[in-house]
């Protein structure tokens, strides 16, 4: 079975809600900083949607050697989404607040886990809002499900895959210019980037309104970072999290990608691996 296109507006939610095989929707709201999610969902969230913490659930603790978002483990995932009253076949659709940065993960999250008929929802909470969608504080008590999460379903890439891919394809680092560039870095221990990686920031992707840009649009941003078809792609940024939503732009467009899920958070963990500084790909090694 082909996964459906990976994004759907709210109007196509709203029909399939009140339809014969509604989705399960799951309110993903998360930012690095705060606001708590799980707070804001307690305020107001789509009738019958369940939070999912994407630092508790969509990812374990951290050991040692770690990235600071590690691929959760199958079986606490695959309790968490039965007492979400997903079901084997069981459509998905995940939200966030508005661009889609924290529901990009849990799509990437559920995919990986062999999960099929995943969508997200394009602007989120907010354009919910914006479409007069109603909202609730009532706790959804969903039967429980029966899904079963087979992990590896998409690919993923470790530390010592990335010198080669960004020789031979394209490393993509989609934080924002000044952490690549190591001019800031306000959470991480060191500054800078992977030798060889093109930074293409994860929010140049959505508009104003917080929704995707259109297909030829993204087409266009990755060819200037010179991605296109047949070209292999990966892609990471601090921790695992933005760097799904660049995934999930690259599917938009017709591309593909791969996750390298510890990330910028995982790499500086081993002192031996090389860092560089400055604005472009190779910038100045600082070892």
């Amino acid at each position: 079975m082909a996964p459906p296109a990976p994004l759907l507006d709210v109007p196509h939610l709203q029909r399939e809600l009140a339809g014969d095989r509604p989705p399960v929707v799951l309110d993903v709201r998360w930012s690095l900083g705060g606001p708590d999610g799980a707070a804001e969902h307690a305020r107001g969230h789509l009738p019958g949607a369940v939070f999912v913490d994407l630092d508790t659930q969509l990812s374990r603790p951290r050991r040692p050697g770690e990235g600071r978002h590690p691929l959760p483990d199958p079986a606490a995932l695959q309790e968490v989404l039965r007492a979400a009253g997903v079901h084997r076949g069981t459509p998905v659709v995940v939200h966030d607040a508005a661009t889609s940065t924290s529901a990009a993960r849990a799509w990437w999250v559920l995919r990986w886990a062999g999960l099929v008929d995943v969508r997200v929802l394009d602007g989120g909470l907010a354009a919910w809002t914006a479409h007069g969608g109603p909202l609730t504080t009532d706790v959804p008590r969903p039967a429980p499900g029966d899904v079963v999460v087979r992990p590896g379903a998409l690919p993923v890439l470790d530390a010592a895959a990335l010198p080669a891919l960004a020789r031979t394809g394209v490393l993509l680092d989609a934080r924002a210019p000044e952490r690549y560039s190591g001019r800031s870095e306000p959470v991480d221990p060191v500054a800078g980037h992977v030798p060889g990686a093109r930074n293409l920031p994860t929010t140049g992707h959505v508009t104003a309104a917080g929704t995707f840009a259109a297909p030829a649009e993204l087409r266009a941003r990755f060819a200037a970072a010179g991605v296109g078809p047949g070209v292999e792609v990966g892609v990471y940024c601090g921790s695992g999290v933005t760097a799904a939503h660049t995934l999930l732009a690259l599917e938009v467009a017709g591309l593909s990608g791969t996750l390298y899920p510890g990330s910028w958070s995982e790499w500086v963990t081993d002192p031996t691996r090389p860092v560089a500084t400055g604005p472009g790909p190779d910038g100045d090694p600082a070892v």
